[in-house]
């Protein structure tokens, strides 16, 4: 039985403490290039020493299961990023009191996205709802389902 690519990355970041933020699959049929993306689940910020770890598990396991992937592929493991994305509602804990550009429908007067504060998560499990506040100061609720897409803003400061 053949076991997608990110479900084996997946089952590696897992037993080395890591955790899937993010998986893009690019490149050619014949050479793909798998982007990685992890970050720790100890909250600390994701090393070199982690991405080697976790590129070593990962490429052993694709390699032992030849009908997973090419032979001939790219691995790429790095971390999030100052512009990580925010996918879970335990990202979006995470994050709060962070600002994060966020592409819903509830902004499309202005684009789509809206860069807002994470104030709050509100709700029990499985009907969270984000407290956000926009530049303006007006807060807004948002359902995870609202989100199309979401990235911590980070702004470069001369």
């Amino acid at each position: 039985m053949k076991q997608a690519p990110e479900s084996i990355v997946v089952a590696e970041l897992d037993s080395l403490g890591f955790d899937l933020v993010e998986l893009r699959v690019g490149g050619s049929k014949g050479r793909p290039i798998l982007d990685v993306r992890i970050d720790r689940r100890d909250l600390q910020k994701v090393t070199v020493g982690d991405c080697e770890k976790a590129s070593r598990a990962i490429e052993a396991r694709l390699d032992a299961m030849p009908d997973a992937i090419a032979s001939r592929y790219v691995l790429e493991v790095s971390s999030p990023g100052m512009e990580r994305p925010l996918k879970t509602v335990a990202d979006w804990r995470r994050f709060t009191g962070r600002n994060v550009n966020v592409k819903s429908a509830r902004f499309a007067a202005i684009g789509g996205y809206s860069e807002v504060e994470i104030v709050a998560v509100q709700g029990e499990e499985g009907r969270e709802q984000y407290l956000v506040r926009d530049l303006k100061g007006n807060e807004h609720t948002l359902a995870p389902a609202d989100v199309q897409e979401a990235r911590l803003a980070f702004h470069w400061k001369p």
